[in-house]
């Protein structure tokens, strides 16, 4: 029988032919590849175009597989590395490093280099200023979360909070973060206690309305980058 992987590449070749037959290369990415795949999970194609003047991406289901493609040349994908860099959030610069060539082309190779050489070297360091409005706002939210009475108002709270608080971590650590299921995969990647730590604590707020486990791991966080930041603060002055 053959595995998800190999049955995930043959009908992602029979897309690129079918669908994108005169593209200059193709790369399959995403959780097959990482054998992380469950039974939602997509194809992640990456198709270059060397004549497009702007990226587009497209969604559509080829044999029972939700299919998400991107289009691109090696110049428009260079700009989305550089603002997922900006933002510290690398999708592009993951998908193009741990692509499979599906359609091969002298344009992958440095880009593949350029990829896997920004992974390494991290996001650009943050500036005081930039870190003071992320102690702000980390702040802000958790006094939100302390003070909060109603169960469905904190609901709501407690799920930015745990985004906002692992973006913070991540960040002012001077590490990539993630959206969604790479939140915490980024977090348990260079910090795996401190990232059960922090979904025990959400634990026993989502199940057993316990804040103090959440209140205290997050203070901790931002006691190590200068502590709770409210009075003095200036947005646009």
């Amino acid at each position: 029988m053959n595995d998800p992987l190999s049955c995930a590449k043959r009908t992602a070749r029979l897309i690129v032919e079918s669908h994108y037959p005169d593209c200059d290369a193709a790369l399959l990415a995403g959780s097959f590849v990482r054998g992380q795949a469950t039974a939602t999970s997509d194809l992640d194609l990456i198709l270059f175009r060397e004549s497009i003047k702007a990226s587009y991406r497209e969604s559509f289901t080829f044999d029972d597989y939700p299919v998400e493609a991107f289009i691109h040349s090696s110049t428009t994908i260079r700009t989305f590395f550089r603002q997922d860099r900006e933002r510290g959030r690398p999708s592009m610069q993951r998908m193009v490093a741990e692509g499979l060539v599906l359609r091969d082309h002298d344009l992958l190779k440095p880009l593949k280099e350029q990829a896997e050489s920004e992974l390494l070297t991290g996001p650009p360091v943050m500036s005081p200023a930039e870190t003071d409005r992320a102690r702000y706002f980390l702040t802000d939210l958790l006094d939100d979360f302390i003070g909060v009475t109603e169960r469905s108002e904190g609901l709501g709270i407690a799920a930015r909070l745990l985004e906002q608080a692992t973006d913070f971590r991540l960040r002012t650590s001077g590490h990539w973060t993630g959206q969604g299921k790479w939140l915490i995969r980024s977090l348990e990647a260079i910090e795996p206690v401190e990232a059960g730590q922090l979904v025990e604590a959400f634990e026993a707020y989502f199940r057993l309305d316990e804040k103090q486990a959440v209140i205290d791991l997050l203070e901790q966080w931002l006691d190590e980058r200068g502590g709770r930041y409210f009075d003095g603060f200036s947005l646009g002055k």
